[in-house]
C-alpha cells in the first residue's frame, strides 16, 4: 500500500516538471484523475491513473469578468434563488466568443458589481479584477443604462413627453433620460445611474405599470443573445 500523496507532486514526478508547474497545470483544468478533471493541487491521489489532457498549458489564472443575464426574482444571498448561484461551468453560454475556459477559481471572490431589483431581469456584472471594479464603480454615474420596460395602463396626455423631461429621484440629481416606445407595450429606458425603484416610479407617475423589466446594456457592454440563468466571459476587446 502506498501512501496517498498530493496530486501536485505526483503530476511533477511524471511528467516531470517543478511542483509549481504541476499546480499551474491542476488550476488551469487540464489534469484528470480516472477521467475526471481535478483542480485542486492538493487532491490526494494513490494509485489512480493521471493524465494531462490536450493542449494544456502551465499559465496562471487570470482575473475574471463575467457577464450574467440574471432571471427575474433572483436577489442576493445565499439562498436557492441567489443570483451567486448561477456562476458555475454548468450554466456557461454555448456560444461564448471569448475564448476563456471556465475554472473553478474563475468562481472564487467575485463581487457583484451592477446589482438589480430582485423582480428585474436581465444585464449584471460579476468581476475578480479590482481595475473593472474600480471603473464601474467610479464611473457609475457616467455609464448609461438601457432597460426595455413592459408595462399596463394608458399613458396620461404628454406623458412620453414627460418622461422624456431631466427629472431627480429621492434627493438625487436630475438625471436625463431618452424614452421611446418600442412597441404597444414596451417602452425603451436609457439613463446614467438608476436608482432601485426610479423606473417604476416614473412609469407611475404617467399612469402606467411595470409588469416587467430588463436591463440589456451597460455602458457599451450588451447582453445581446445571453439567456436567461447564462453568463459568459468579458471579451478581451470590450469596454465599458
Amino acid at each position: 500500500m502506498t501512501e496517498p500523496v498530493r496530486l501536485s507532486k505526483r503530476l511533477a514526478e511524471l511528467l516531470p516538471c517543478s511542483r509549481r508547474e504541476a499546480e499551474l497545470y491542476i488550476e488551469g483544468g487540464w489534469v484528470s484523475v480516472d477521467g475526471k478533471v481535478v483542480e485542486e493541487p492538493q487532491f490526494k491521489v494513490d494509485a489512480q491513473r493521471i493524465e494531462l489532457l490536450p493542449g494544456a498549458v502551465a499559465a496562471p489564472i487570470g482575473f475574471a469578468t463575467l457577464l450574467l443575464h440574471k432571471p427575474a426574482g433572483y436577489g442576493i444571498g445565499s439562498g436557492a434563488n441567489s443570483v451567486q448561484q448561477l456562476l458555475g461551468a454548468e450554466h456557461h453560454a454555448d456560444d461564448d466568443s471569448s475564448g476563456q475556459r471556465p475554472v473553478k477559481k474563475h468562481f472564487l471572490r467575485q463581487e457583484l458589481l451592477t446589482p438589480l431589483e430582485t423582480d428585474a431581469s436581465g444585464l449584471v456584472i460579476f468581476s475578480q479584477n479590482h481595475g473593472v471594479a474600480r471603473a464601474l464603480k467610479e464611473d457609475a454615474a457616467k455609464l448609461e443604462q438601457e432597460f426595455i420596460v413592459e408595462v399596463s395602463g394608458t399613458i396620461i396626455e404628454n406623458g412620453l413627453k414627460r418622461l422624456n423631461r431631466p427629472q431627480s429621484y429621492k434627493g438625487q440629481p436630475e438625471t436625463p433620460l431618452k424614452v421611446s416606445w418600442q412597441n404597444e407595450t414596451r417602452l425603451r429606458f436609457a439613463l446614467k445611474a438608476p436608482q432601485p425603484g426610479q423606473i417604476r416610479h416614473l412609469c407611475e407617475a404617467v399612469g402606467l405599470q411595470v409588469v416587467a423589466m430588463k436591463r440589456i446594456r451597460i455602458g457599451r457592454v450588451a447582453m445581446a443573445k445571453l439567456q436567461p440563468g447564462e453568463w459568459r466571459y468579458l471579451k478581451p476587446d470590450e469596454r465599458f
